[in-house]
């Protein structure tokens, strides 16, 4: 730096020491440029400030970000010119629904149906990606034009003009120490950054057409996104509701009980440790049930060797009057109908269930 460089960096500091302690008055600039001024810091923090939200609203994911921003430049770096996209969440979630539903087998209504919507998940998560592309192009890029040029002019310019303004108070206030011609020159050329500084912000604001333009850009890159979504997602409720339609009008296949093996130790001869399969197949029962009269067969029984059974098998009722109970379940007995049905109580209930599906513990008398 040059002696009249230093001598120029000296003054400046002088006259902001004089301002900041010693309560010394500058300059002032008129009210319209403090209003100009005003109103371009507003803009230019609004255009940073929607810059960044817009990129949130986008990726909204900032540890997904960071590594996004970490591979490209690692890309870069290695001359690799194709750059990694933003994982998209309908992306990854569609991933896991298609991952899933192949394991449960397409044959299945479920696993078929989290193939489909999975599918579906990864259309939506490319029309994601073009709302990316089209919002990148049609209104991040041109702002960060402005951010990267038109503001950093008008930073300049102002942090130029405050210097000038601190070197013309220092010499306007030496006045007769300082020679008349420097103090002119330092005068003109505060005047200079001012008007400079002053287009710059004008210019700023005079694009209001411009930014309001890129806006509408990208209400339409939004709406665009939300059509082929909804088309989408509506092709998707259909198929769904197809499904749920077909799986309700197909029958549901009764589960048969599962009984375990009863092991007769009576003829020890035959038996060579194992079970005979044919043991735990279900019993077959009349499905109607006989009628008879409730009123003499709900009588309390009060002696200790009360009449009950052991269920073998499940039971479902399928008529009404019919006792349900489960495999292990302990059923009073209050009557045999025929020689098919028993009458009983369990948990507060009375109904007839098939005698082949109990075990008698303590029979009727």
């Amino acid at each position: 730096m040059s002696v009249a460089g230093l001598k120029k960096q000296f003054y400046k500091a002088s006259q902001l020491m004089s301002e900041k302690v010693g309560g010394a008055e500058g300059t002032k600039l008129d009210e319209d440029f403090k209003d100009l001024e005003r109103k371009a810091d507003i803009t230019s923090k609004a255009i940073s400030d929607v810059l960044c939200k817009t990129t949130e609203y986008l990726q909204p994911n900032p540890a997904s970000r960071a590594r996004l921003t970490m591979a490209n430049t690692m890309s870069k770096m290695r001359g690799q010119v194709k750059s990694l996209g933003y994982p998209q969440a309908e992306g990854l979630l569609g991933e896991c629904m298609l991952k899933y539903g192949r394991d449960m087998g397409e044959d299945t209504n479920f696993g078929g149906a989290l193939v489909e919507m999975g599918e579906a998940m990864k259309r939506l998560a490319e029309v994601k990606d073009s709302l990316d592309i089209d919002v990148k192009q049609n209104f991040i890029d041109p702002f960060q034009t402005i951010v990267d040029k038109d503001l950093k002019d008008i930073q300049h310019h102002l942090k130029k003009l405050e210097g000038r303004r601190l070197d013309y108070d220092y010499k306007k206030k030496r006045q007769g120490k300082i020679a008349d011609e420097e103090l002119r020159m330092a005068m003109e050329k505060f005047e200079e950054s001012r008007d400079a500084a002053e287009t710059s912000m004008q210019n700023l604001l005079d694009t209001d057409v411009e930014q309001v333009s890129q806006l509408c850009a990208l209400v339409e890159s939004q709406l665009q996104f939300h059509k082929q979504s909804m088309q989408v997602l509506e092709e998707l409720a259909g198929a769904m509701r197809e499904r749920v339609n077909k799986a309700q009008s197909q029958p549901r296949q009764k589960r048969m009980p599962v009984s375990r093996p009863s092991i007769d130790y009576s003829d020890p001869e035959d038996s060579n440790g194992g079970w005979n399969p044919s043991a735990a197949a279900p019993p077959s029962y009349s499905s109607t049930a006989p009628s008879f009269n409730r009123a003499s067969s709900r009588q309390k029984r009060n002696s200790a060797d009360q009449p009950c059974c052991r269920a073998l098998y499940d039971f479902e009722p399928e008529n009404e009057g019919e006792l349900g109970f489960n495999e292990g379940d302990v059923i009073t007995l209050t009557n045999q109908i025929d020689d098919n049905w028993y009458e009983g109580s369990f948990r507060g209930q009375t109904g007839l269930f098939p005698c082949n599906y109990v075990e008698v513990m303590v029979p009727l008398r």
